[in-house]
């Protein structure tokens, strides 16, 4: 199927969708095109989307961004202006994490549909406003993450749900590899500092705190956020788990000269049902193949089941002396095609007006543990989330 086709099979939107671009292709404007940024570009181009706009408060990035793009798309460097445009069907939000609350909730308000990269929000009462937005609005929001479009992973949660791995008590999961250090690179043009930090404290311009914001408290949350986001968001799915009941992390002494957040941690999550669940993140290990480097192991009273990032093996209670699957299915560079799969479902949702397969709602929920997990690791304390008072108790 071409990409035009597929465009034109997902159907005509609802009423209360903006009108469509010619041809009835989405019309989507990037905010944030640094190299995830130009990556989502490139993908949503692939996929049938017009990437009409592109915005960034960096000139160097701008300009890449706009090579990405397709030919003649508008330039920006105020994310505002961008949602005053009423030909724009959607916004791509791939800009650091602290930005993402205020830009989703703007865009929803401007009649825009989303897709944000994760996490969905930086804290936690962001999410519930970024919920109660989306909602008010009745705009489609999809967040990136894009194991819940893989055919893999929708195949592994239906083994998970079977009933064959039995009662489920604990699941354990890594994410191992090695990194070296923090990018050294420098400004190579104009940079909107001030709007950059946004609602973050004020500081002065630092070309390391830019290239590696993902580091630092003020912005994100590290590799240890990053990377958790993925893999507690599948458990979460597979497991049917809305919100964590307690959350406690650990972390080594940071190993990445100048970053904040250490490389190595483990987190502790309780589950209101009763189940608790394992993440250990460890970026001074051996270096592993993408395909290998994470897991996640439901430890069913009769039977387990592994999910890496391209494959799942069940292995039943046995005796002998060597574990054998009884069922597998292992797709070497299944993983770079699931984002194109999310894009694809986040279209079709803009058409049909359907919720995506990574609504806000699950976004959140993910939210709340990462967001846990950092004030745990500061504090050095277990934290109970309170899900009626939507507070945070020690």
């Amino acid at each position: 199927m071409n990409r035009r086709s597929f465009v034109l099979s997902a159907g005509t939107a609802a009423a209360s969708t903006a009108a469509m671009g010619a041809n009835d292709r989405v019309r989507a404007g990037i905010i944030g095109s640094g190299g995830r940024g130009r990556l989502l570009t490139a993908e949503f181009k692939e996929v049938g989307a017009e990437m009409a706009a592109v915005c960034d408060v960096y000139q160097p990035n701008l300009e890449a961004g706009l090579k990405a793009a397709n030919t003649g798309a508008q330039s920006y460097s105020d994310y505002r202006r961008m949602l005053e445009d009423k030909s724009l069907d959607a916004v791509i939000v791939a800009t650091p994490d602290h930005w993402h609350a205020r830009m989703v909730i703007d865009a929803v308000n401007a009649g825009k549909d989303v897709y944000v990269e994760k996490p969905l929000c930086h804290k936690i009462d962001e999410g519930f406003e970024i919920v109660d937005a989306v909602r008010r609005t009745k705009r489609v929001v999809q967040v990136g993450m894009q194991r819940r479009s893989s055919t893999l992973f929708i195949e592994a949660r239906n083994v998970a749900n079977s009933g064959v791995l039995g009662d489920v008590r604990l699941v354990t999961s890594w994410w191992l590899n090695r990194q070296d250090g923090l990018s050294s690179a420098t400004l190579q043009g104009p940079l909107d500092w001030k709007q950059w930090l946004g609602t973050a404290p004020a500081r002065e311009m630092s070309s390391q705190r830019f290239f590696n914001w993902y580091y630092y408290w003020d912005y994100s949350g590290g590799l240890l956020i990053g990377q958790a986001a993925h893999v507690v968001d599948a458990i979460q799915w597979f497991m049917n788990s809305k919100h964590p009941a307690a959350v406690t992390c650990s972390g080594g002494r940071v190993n990445l000269p100048g970053a904040e957040i250490p490389e190595t941690a483990s987190i502790i999550i309780e589950y209101p049902e009763n189940y608790m669940a394992t993440f250990t993140l460890g970026y001074k290990a051996m270096r592993y193949s993408t395909s290998l480097d994470q897991m996640k192991q439901f430890h069913g009273s009769k039977a387990r089941l592994d999910v890496g990032r391209e494959g799942f093996r069940l292995f039943p209670e046995q005796t002998g002396l060597e574990l054998k699957a009884v069922k597998e299915d292992i797709q070497p560079g299944s993983f770079v095609p699931a984002t194109r799969q999310h894009i694809r479902n986040f279209l079709e949702c803009t058409k049909s007006r359907k919720d995506p397969n990574a609504p806000v709602e699950a976004g959140l929920a993910t939210a709340i543990v990462l967001c846990m997990t950092l004030d745990s690791l500061r504090s050095g304390r277990r934290l109970k989330w309170n899900a009626e008072t939507r507070r945070v108790e020690t």
